[in-house]
């Protein structure tokens, strides 16, 4: 019988409606496939689940389409893992081998398709590129399939966004828009500092006249099992002429008001609720204003019980003799930062120069469902200091700004928080931090500021073309730097070699960690960047690192021993990707004949074997080449452009792979080893090898023209499909990079070892080098290493980054700790970057001795 995909393209058919067919004739519920079902994915929406009370469980909702129809169809809960990898994404190919159909019990006609196990992830079959409008795919919607806009499990109500927790997302969330004109009565109002009174009484409070001074973000508190529609929270700062107070916005209507309520909005209340102030939370500071602060009590805006009524005043309909107070900023310039005290709170504006990628940290709460915080690193300037301002900018609820910070834009960031840590000054944001980008700065409240005009006035005086050369976008950026060697570390944990398993294996897409490990540097590897000859984006996005000997865990039926391996790609479709973040570097392959593709695991046997019938690394490589397939006026908008759609119909296919230390003539290689390597490395249990540097790890310089296509692979990957964007390309051109090293770390008791690359700083347009004090030192590798940069020499040139390996045996026997950023930058890349080595003897211990 044909499978599903077979009869895609025949007639006036298409897959899905074969799968129908095929489920509705079918005994049992349940459909595994004669032939894998491949699909477009074209949105992905997650939310909390309703079935299983676990620390981290969320169910995840695709749209497909097979080109004529679009459905939405529910993950299997084992299957979820892929999503949370970054394997599988929008914009990608699905082969779906086995689904079934799902009936709601306790409601009349509800049902759903589930995908219960999926083949691989594919790049897109050519017959998906002449997609334009995914919207305009008509749904699949039959009298068994109810057509639903919010998730398939009907307990739930609204989705999450699909990485972190605390941005509006979906439909529910009204957008903003004007105030209409409305009549108040203002005659009978009460005041803050009358609230107190009938807090203690029975009496309803009268209605309030206030402004809004502050607003946080949103807080997510939905946990699995909780009877709430909508469990949202959203705090704000209101202010009268008596006082400043908290104002609380609970449940339902966080989704109706949020986009509405925003920082200097003129509010008329009513029904609202009073009740004891929350003490353990932020707070924003507010110390311009001569006005009492209350924090006994706070202002409660419910969906019920009583239901709030909430009107947004006109700002033409706002009157003088109100009497409310302005918002307060508190503006500072770069050369006032160095001489704030440390979490003093400030506003700043500033042309940005540098923006980060979007990366993601674990949330400390202990509480709720495992979430992230979103984050990116920033740098802007504004002519009072050489320095720039750096910015660790959380994400605000303000994702139509904070996905859209971008080079040669003026920056606002209102109350943000100054960290000094050693020579180190930075800004990070709050939780009431507030955004404005370049196209949002008219009619904001503080236009009037004398610092912003005084920027203003700053920024006509340059010249665009200048500016333009010192911006940059992306790679590794970490910012406050490690410690120098004389403090104190004692207090770092410090992770064993053999336990970076379960640290790789736990990574979640763009998840940043820090990882500090002791051992000895066993070999040090020289490349040079960019490799001579380029290699597509589209191969080098599926590079990433490997672990030998080591076998998959989710693999079902999975043999107990790594030797000799081989698992076919068939005996791995019901297995979550959690060891598909191990995968070392290798190329896609293209499958010309069996669907069964062999994903061979190569182990200190296999390459001993290898070795013995003479095939060389370099042979290696070329059988695998074989296989590859190919504030106003003032403001300046810029151009929209983006990036290049990879080559089409290839199957992709891993392999884990221990890489020789002999590269390919295009990657020239300097290796130096130990004395000890050669006798150890073969009784290695575990090596954790990093595949050649990935190109987002390298920042580039920012053209006008690209902006769109580096602002996508920049964000995190989006929860929908945006055919023109993803088809569009751009040219990398690295910023100050002539090559990197990879440092090869033998664990203290010689059974597991890790490869880490290491890139320095060998140029002030790196972004590396703002904020990093410039110390002098001998140029050797262990220095470079352990301060992060090449040392410029007396007569102005630095040494090429290849002549430190001269230097390399003073490593011989030395006992050090490496300090290892790690990221998942998704389809199973992990970078793996050494922030900082020490040499163990040189650091400080509790005592100040050494």
């Amino acid at each position: 019988m044909a499978g599903p995909s077979d009869r895609s393209d025949s007639g006036s058919g298409s897959a899905l409606q074969a799968v129908f067919e095929q489920l509705r004739s079918a005994h049992t519920l349940s459909l595994t496939l004669t032939g894998p079902l491949c699909l477009a994915v074209i949105a992905l929406d997650r939310y909390l689940s309703a079935q299983h009370p676990a620390a981290e469980s969320y169910s995840y909702d695709l749209t497909v389409t097979d080109g004529r129809w679009r459905i939405k169809c529910q993950l299997a809960e084992s299957l979820s893992r892929w999503v949370r990898t970054g394997s599988l994404r929008c914009g990608a190919g699905v082969l779906v081998s086995q689904l079934s159909m799902v009936h709601d019990e306790t409601r009349l006609s509800h049902s759903y398709i589930r995908i219960d196990s999926i083949h691989s992830v594919v790049e897109l079959p050519e017959r998906f590129l002449s997609i334009q409008d995914v919207g305009s795919i008509p749904e699949w919607c039959q009298d068994h399939v109810t057509r639903s806009d919010g998730p398939l499990q009907l307990s739930r109500k609204y989705y999450l966004p699909l990485w972190i927790n605390d941005d509006p997302y979906g439909s529910v969330w009204v957008p903003y828009s004007p105030p209409p004109d409305v009549v108040i009565d203002v005659s009978r109002i009460t005041l803050l500092a009358d609230l107190e009174a009938f807090f203690h009484s029975s009496r309803r409070p009268l209605p309030l006249l206030v402004r809004i001074l502050h607003r946080s973000r949103i807080r997510y508190y939905g946990k699995t099992g909780q009877n709430i529609d909508f469990p949202f929270q959203v705090y704000c700062e209101v202010a009268d002429q008596s006082g400043v107070m908290s104002m609380v916005v609970w449940n339902d209507l966080c989704p109706e008001w949020f986009n509405r309520l925003t920082v200097g909005s003129v509010l008329y209340l009513q029904q609202y609720s009073l009740k004891h102030s929350y003490q353990n939370r932020s707070r924003p500071h507010i110390r311009t204003l001569s006005l009492m602060t209350f924090h006994s009590i706070e202002i409660s805006l419910n969906p019920r019980s009583p239901a709030s009524v909430v009107t947004v005043i006109p700002p033409k309909s706002v009157q003088p003799q109100w009497d409310l107070p302005d918002v307060p900023y508190n503006f500072a310039t770069r050369s006032e930062v160095d001489s704030m005290n440390n979490n003093q709170a400030c506003d700043i504006i500033g042309l940005v120069t540098y923006v980060g990628r979007v990366e993601r940290i674990r949330s400390k709460e202990k509480t709720g469902p495992e979430k992230f915080w979103a984050y990116r690193w920033v740098h802007a300037v504004d002519g009072t200091a050489d320095s720039p301002f750096i910015l660790e900018i959380f994400s605000s609820s303000q994702p139509e700004i904070f996905n859209n910070i971008c080079p040669m834009t003026y920056l606002v960031c209102t109350q943000m928080r100054v960290c000094k840590t050693g020579c180190s000054v930075y800004l990070t944001s709050s939780t009431e931090t507030q955004l404005f980008i370049t196209g949002c700065h008219k009619k904001q409240p503080y236009v009037n500021e004398p610092k912003v005009k005084a920027f203003i006035q700053w920024t006509k005086t340059l010249k665009d073309s200048v500016m333009l050369r010192r911006t940059s976008v992306g790679g590794h950026y970490c910012y406050p730097p490690a410690p120098p060697t004389n403090s104190n570390m004692t207090n770092e944990p410090i992770t064993a070699v053999a336990d970076l398993k379960g640290e790789l294996q736990s990574l979640q897409y763009r998840e940043h960690r820090r990882v500090a490990v002791q051992g000895y540097v066993a070999a040090v590897q020289y490349h040079t960047w960019p490799p001579q000859t380029e290699t597509p984006h589209s191969e080098q996005q599926q590079e990433g690192v490997s672990v030998r000997g080591v076998s998959d865990t989710g693999a079902a039926a999975a043999p107990s021993t790594m030797d000799e391996m081989t698992l076919t790609q068939r005996e791995m479709d019901s297995t979550s990707p959690d060891s598909d973040i191990t995968v070392s570097p290798k190329r896609r392959r293209v499958q010309t004949g069996s669907r069964e593709v062999h994903r061979q695991y190569f182990t200190r046997s296999k390459m001993q074997s290898n070795r013995q019938v003479g095939l060389s690394s370099h042979e290696e490589e070329e059988e695998e080449r074989q296989d590859e397939g190919e504030l106003e006026s003032e403001e300046s908008e810029v151009e929209d452009a983006s990036v290049r759609q990879p080559a089409v119909g290839k199957e992709i296919d891993h392999t884990l792979q221990v890489p020789d230390v002999q590269q390919a003539a295009s990657h020239p290689t300097v290796l130096w080893e130990s004395g000890v390597w050669p006798l150890v490395k073969q009784q290695v249990t575990d090596h954790f090898c990093c595949g050649r540097l990935d190109q987002e790890s390298i920042p580039e310089k920012f053209h006008f023209d690209d902006r769109e296509v580096l602002l996508h692979h920049l964000n995190l990957s989006p929860a929908r499909w945006t055919p023109d964007l993803t088809s569009q390309t751009h040219t990398h051109t690295p910023v100050a990079c002539t090559g990197y090293f990879t440092l090869t770390i033998l664990g203290l008791n010689q059974r597991a070892a890790l490869d880490v690359q290491f890139v320095p700083v060998i140029s002030p347009d790196d972004p590396r080098a703002a904020g990093v004090p410039h110390t002098q030192h001998d140029n050797s590798l262990l220095s470079c290493i352990s301060t992060g940069r090449l040392c410029v020499q007396p007569d102005g040139s630095c040494p090429a980054p290849g002549s430190l390996m001269c230097s390399a045996p003073q490593l011989e026997s030395e006992r050090v700790m490496c300090i290892v950023d790690l990221c998942l930058l998704g389809e199973r890349r992990v970078e793996m970057i050494c922030s900082r080595l020490y040499r163990t003897a040189d650091i400080c211990q509790p005592d100040g001795t050494q």
